[in-house]
């Protein structure tokens, strides 16, 4: 579960830097490596390196899902702007 999270999580962060659709992609990586590091995490039984594993993929993920939620929103400013400046 760890080496999924963490994989998702790095996933989320390099797919905000893509074009077009990477901030989705961003999004719907990052909320995923958020959730699948928290399962990880929350394993009592395991290992002290793999429950900070866990941990690093939530952190991961929800960097990645704020790049990605911060592309959204310039965009979205970004086609706001334009329209007032061609009305």
């Amino acid at each position: 579960m760890q080496k999924l999270a963490l994989g998702l999580g790095v996933m989320a962060v390099v797919a905000a830097a893509f074009a077009a659709p990477g901030q989705f992609v961003a999004l719907g990586c990052g909320i995923a490596a958020v959730g699948a590091g928290l399962v990880a995490y929350r394993r009592r039984g395991e290992s002290g390196g793999r429950r900070l594993a866990g941990a690093g993929a939530m952190m991961l993920g929800g960097v990645g899902l704020a790049l990605g939620g911060v592309r959204v929103v310039l965009t979205i400013a970004t086609i706001a702007h334009l329209e007032r400046m061609l009305a």
